[in-house]
């Protein structure tokens, strides 16, 4: 299969110009102007009858949109598109990585949880990140490192999806990407930004060379060519995930690790000759009248995002965002949700986790009870869901940074795909095997194995475990009680701020009742910790001294989210891809 026309008339104008690829409808003119004073740029929502893909780049929507175009399925787009972003969106995701899915089969009426998160070698100890003196080693010097890389789980996830739900033949799904690795692609912006803030010896030799050729940060709008990547991608179309976690391949990711200059990994070939995609049950609340399902654990964003909606759903939050009360009462219930997360959750195969408790009604009904309008919240501490002891874990060391990619896919025959997915901080380890980086995921363990009363963390570095993640692709339904009718795919990057971000769209979507892409314009908010955080936007200066008038801690930021949303209509698919970074809405 080969790229489309589209696709390579789409190729030409993105090396012309950086701004070209918008979406579908990006012709027609966006009658949504920003708000006065404000930064964030306004795409054009992008509105499709049959099928719609949203991707953070428009080469890799291209690819799905083509396999859809050809009768693939919602997953075997979603390959395509996984493949080409590991090409131009490096920084973010590929099969060096993990990754967790749901998938909506329209036809048997059945939502599936996929978990593609890397798991910690065998060999590891609940030491890994402590030095010599038992302190916990500085968090850059422990990505940048052998020690972070877990057994990837991209490939696996993916060919069990596949296996499940995919009408193409596997090996089809690979030849977009296959196409732009031998031909070249233009570098994206963003990623010659990210190049141009970090140095060379910031990577290991292989990925130093692809990434700073003649010692220089690659060049916005240059031709790259993945050669390396290319084998890789024609051995897996050609040998399934057999290619990636047995034989040449799966030796050289093993040699990378164990020779890692900076310190050595303990990833093995039995790691990878034994990790096995599982499915597991996704997350799921109901919210005014809607159904709104996340991924399930290891992930603790449906468990979170699910505690938000129901600790602010017994609040009326009004027509209009970014006011108050709604923004304190979200905010109060975001600490209050994180509180639980980060004292409760962890990958339940290997940790006692009350996840029925802690969406639990009566529990959350009663943790409501915590938020006042117009009164700041103290202090959010986490509770005690039915049946457990609130000794049993210590108090939670993880550090997480931002990262990640999204794909929300819906197919002409109404099945859904939602997707994030993620090599964690920006370029993983910063190290290649095969033309691809890999993964940094264990540092979103717990440092720390044990809190200062000697209590254990539940999300501390164990063999085979997985780290906890806040990835959380999402998927929400009319009717909850009755025949569920899809209505939301989305998703986002960015670390913890996935399910901040994620919760942000469902509020603007099904309480203020804006379309997909003014959702995903709308400035970011929310909270954590005891500190509310604003989106670095003027139009939030109001809002923020307001929430300091309250007694709130409030800190500014960049919030750099990555929200890619479908909602489905009566007239058809409305789709908004986030202005703060390049993703597009394709469809037809």
């Amino acid at each position: 299969m080969k790229l489309t026309p589209i696709a390579t008339s789409l190729l030409a104008l993105l090396i012309l110009s950086p701004t070209a690829g918008l979406t579908q409808d990006a012709a027609q003119s966006d009658t949504r102007q920003p708000e006065a004073g404000s930064t964030i740029a306004h795409k054009p929502l992008a509105k499709a009858k049959h099928e719609m893909v949203v991707a953070a780049h428009p080469l890799a929507a291209e690819a799905g949109l083509t396999i859809l175009e050809n009768g693939g399925s919602a997953i075997d787009a979603g390959i395509a598109v996984q493949l080409v972003l590991n090409l131009v969106e490096p920084q973010s995701s590929g099969i060096g990585g993990g990754a967790f899915a749901l998938y909506w089969d329209k036809q048997a009426a059945t939502l599936t949880g996929f978990d593609g998160r890397e798991t910690a070698p065998a060999a590891v100890g609940e030491d890994l990140f402590l030095d010599k003196k038992g302190k916990p080693l500085k968090f850059d010097q422990a990505v940048a490192s052998g020690k972070s890389i877990g057994t990837p789980g991209v490939v696996a996830m993916l060919w069990k999806a596949h296996q499940r739900y995919g009408k193409l033949p596997w090996k089809d799904l690979f030849q977009p990407a296959i196409d732009l690795a031998e031909n070249g692609f233009p570098v994206p912006d963003r990623l010659a930004a990210l190049l141009s803030d970090m140095k060379p010896q910031d990577f290991a030799p292989g990925a130093r060379a692809y990434f700073f050729p003649d010692g220089k940060p690659l060049q916005a709008g240059a031709i790259l060519k993945n050669p390396a990547f290319s084998k890789t991608l024609r051995s897996l179309a050609k040998d399934g995930p057999e290619a990636f976690y047995s034989g040449p391949l799966a030796d050289a990711i093993v040699e990378t690790v164990a020779n890692d200059s900076r310190a050595p990994g303990k990833l093995s070939e039995d790691d990878l000759t034994d990790y096995e995609a599982k499915e597991r049950q996704p997350a799921c609340v109901d919210y005014r009248k809607r159904e709104v399902c996340g991924a399930g654990l290891p992930s603790s964003g449906g468990i979170t995002v699910g505690q938000i909606l129901k600790l602010a759903e017994p609040f009326d939050l009004g027509q209009a965002p970014l006011t108050l009360p709604p923004t304190q009462i979200i905010a109060d219930a975001e600490r209050l949700a994180f509180a639980d997360r980060n004292e409760y959750l962890a990958d339940s195969d290997f940790v006692d986790v009350p996840a029925k408790g802690l969406l639990n009604p009566a529990y959350l009904a009663e943790r409501a009870k915590l938020i006042t309008p117009g009164t700041m919240l103290p202090e959010a501490l986490p509770g005690t869901p039915s049946g457990i002891d609130p000794d049993r874990f210590g108090k939670d060391a993880t550090k997480e940074r931002k990262g990640t990619s999204h794909i929300s896919i819906v197919d002409a025959d109404g099945n859904a795909l939602s997707m994030t997915t993620s090599v964690e901080q920006a370029f993983g380890a910063r190290t290649m095997t095969g033309g691809f980086l890999l993964n940094n995921q264990l540092t979103d363990f717990s440092f720390e194995p044990k809190d200062k009363q000697g209590r254990p963390i539940a999300n501390r570095v164990q063999p085979g475990k997985r780290p906890r993640s806040s990835m959380d692709p999402t998927i929400a339904f009319d009717n909850p009680e009755g025949e569920r009718t899809l209505r939301y795919v989305l998703g986002s990057p960015g670390g913890p701020g996935i399910i901040l971000f994620n919760a942000k769209a469902l509020f603007a979507m099904i309480d203020w009742s804006l379309d997909p892409q003014a959702a995903v314009d709308l400035a970011n908010f929310g909270a954590v910790g005891n500190t509310i955080l604003l989106e670095s936007d003027p139009t939030l200066d109001g809002l923020a001294a307001k929430l300091g008038d309250l007694g709130y801690k409030v800190k500014r930021s960049p919030l750099t989210s990555g929200l890619h949303v479908i909602a489905v209509t009566r007239d058809g698919l409305e789709g908004g891809a986030d202005p703060r970074r390049e993703g597009v809405a394709l469809g037809n």
